[in-house]
């Protein structure tokens, strides 16, 4: 009968119950939103720069060169020429060198021109149609074909810039050759195509068409390159070199990256301060509630000890509405952080075409499982010694 008669004083106090486990719930969804949200950017930053050692683009900021150019989440910092980058390719310390020239976009998507080395470094498959050859041929990351309404076969024209509402390109059309795997990489939000295909789309030729001669002479851009090294050697010594003796710029994805969540890092542990307060409080609000019922059930206590329940029985009874109070905040505030992990999710894929999709329960939720009823616990034990201190004759009488 303890946990009958707990509910059933839980639902006589409505409005004390509602505000312990709505203190409770806060501070349950704020970490643990924090939590999903902080792993899940962590393991996807860290999969997007596996295996990448260098970046080489345009002057600027070494952060938006790689926000721009692995995550595609940023503007480019400029374009570059690629005999600069060809030049830096024959360094024997350079194993492979993979050309990226951005500018364009379909419905937000960014249209990537690329080399078939791309789609080997992220391990991506094509799931319907083939690779892209000719020009003007492209393959569609699994989340662009689904979002965008695109099929195999298919013709569209592109936008000039990164967003959706730049200049159309009138004179050609991009053809879908292939869709892509669901890769859970960046990958997935792109529209990919060969250099060749993006070159063609901004150069603005006559009616006459130049001659191939001076076609020649053109000298090609790309929007910047991904290096991997042969040995750490290169890691140590062509960043600087890049950086100092060259008009290029190079970056090392995982130092800006970690900066990048240093930065975050500062936030996050303010928020989980936060939280952490929140939850104190909750264990407040539920001593206090229990303290002042205490209080008021003094003569109902006394009366059920006269019939023979025993001290340690109703302390425990006491013990388990802070418990389940406990309970129901930690249940409410884990379904509160999905449903704040959903609506991120949705407002990211809109702006960023950047999807959180990890839902299950972390192994720090179960941390912060113990952590809410050891609150809970502390928060009714605490009154509930007062059991042990009750007069049962001297109550009776004065009521």
């Amino acid at each position: 009968m303890l946990f009958k008669i707990s509910w059933k004083n839980i639902l006589d106090k409505k409005l004390n119950s509602f505000l312990c486990i709505l203190l409770m719930t806060l501070g349950i969804a704020m970490i643990s939103l924090l939590m999903l949200l902080g792993k899940q950017l962590q393991d996807k930053f860290a999969k997007n720069i596996s295996g990448i050692d260098l970046v080489v683009g345009a002057k600027g900021s070494p952060l938006q060169l790689i926000l721009s150019s692995v995550y595609q989440i940023d503007n480019p910092t400029g374009n570059i020429f690629l005999d600069d980058v060809l030049a830096i390719a024959q360094n024997p310390l350079v194993k492979e060198m993979i050309p990226l020239s951005m500018g364009d976009n379909y419905q937000g998507y960014r249209i990537v021109g690329t080399n078939k080395k791309y789609f080997e470094h992220f391990k991506t498959q094509i799931a319907s149609g083939k690779m892209f050859k000719g020009n003007l041929e492209v393959v569609l990351g699994a989340s662009t074909a689904k979002n965008a309404n695109l099929k195999v076969g298919d013709t569209f024209g592109s936008s000039h810039g990164l967003d959706s509402e730049g200049e159309k390109h009138k004179e050609s059309n991009y053809k879908v050759v292939g869709i892509l795997d669901y890769n859970n990489s960046v990958v997935d939000n792109l529209i990919l195509t060969s250099l060749n295909s993006v070159w063609d789309v901004h150069e603005h030729k006559d009616e006459n068409h130049e001659n191939e001669a001076a076609d020649s002479t053109i000298k090609r851009e790309i929007t910047s390159a991904i290096i991997k090294f042969r040995s750490p050697m290169g890691m140590m010594t062509m960043p600087r070199n890049i950086n100092q003796n060259s008009k290029l710029q190079a970056a090392v994805p995982a130092i800006e990256v970690n900066r990048l969540f240093e930065l975050l890092g500062i936030g996050i542990e303010g928020l989980q301060f936060l939280a952490a307060v929140i939850m104190l409080i909750s264990g407040i609000s539920v001593f206090v509630s229990l303290y002042n019922s205490l209080k008021e059930r003094k003569y109902e206590m006394a009366l059920m000890l006269s019939m023979g329940a025993s001290r340690t029985r109703l302390f425990l009874m006491l013990l388990l509405e802070g418990i389940i109070l406990s309970l129901l905040g930690f249940i409410a505030g884990i379904v509160l952080s999905r449903i704040g992990i959903y609506l991120i999710s949705n407002a990211l894929s809109k702006k960023f075409h950047f999807n959180l999709s990890q839902f299950s329960l972390q192994t720090g939720e179960i941390y912060l499982f113990i952590g809410a009823l050891l609150v809970g616990i502390l928060a009714a034990a605490i009154p509930s010694l007062g059991i042990y201190r009750i007069n049962i004759s001297k109550t009776l009488a004065t009521e």
